[in-house]
């Protein structure tokens, strides 16, 4: 394999090497979750090259995914191009999530400040899980966790503003 920065075309190539070894193994990114210590979703992110494989749980992937060649592995442990296909909307499933966010947005923010105060949820100090569930009657559900930790807007006292020379 070549060498691998982080291009759009040699990412592309990268994540196709690096689904292909996932589609041989036959193992679901639960599976894989499960194995790694990961969840589903992270073990996506980090298949995908949207997040940074951590040294402590290359050994766990590696051994989950045997598989992966070293080269892969080094290349999955640098800071990744985080990006996404802005096509990516007009597929069903993204649009649903897309939706439903924009559609409940307003209220889950209402709350968050009814609840924490004048703040955000982090998407980066973050976790996400999709599960399967049984609903009541029967057919299932999907469960999609968002699990951010808060950050509170911060009031901008310029005697608070180290980069400014103090008077």
């Amino acid at each position: 394999m070549e060498a691998l920065g982080e291009g759009s075309r040699t990412k592309a190539n990268l994540v196709g090497a690096i689904m292909a070894v996932k589609r041989l193994s036959g193992k679901t990114y639960g599976q894989i979750a499960a194995e790694t210590g990961l969840t589903n979703v992270y073990a996506a992110q980090l298949l995908r090259r949207q997040a940074q494989l951590k040294p402590g749980s290359a050994p766990a992937l590696k051994a989950a995914l045997p598989q992966l060649t070293d080269e892969m592995l080094e290349e999955m442990m640098r800071p990744p191009m985080r990006s996404y296909d802005p096509n990516l909307i007009q597929e069903p499933s993204v649009y649903r999530l897309n939706e439903a966010v924009m559609h409940f947005g307003e209220s889950i923010k209402e709350i968050i400040n009814e609840e924490f105060g004048d703040g955000i949820m982090s998407a980066i100090d973050f976790f996400c899980s999709v599960d399967k569930v049984k609903g009541v009657d029967g057919k299932d559900r999907v469960v999609v966790t968002f699990d951010g930790k808060y950050l509170p807007y911060s009031e901008q006292l310029s005697e608070h503003m180290v980069s400014r020379p103090r008077q």
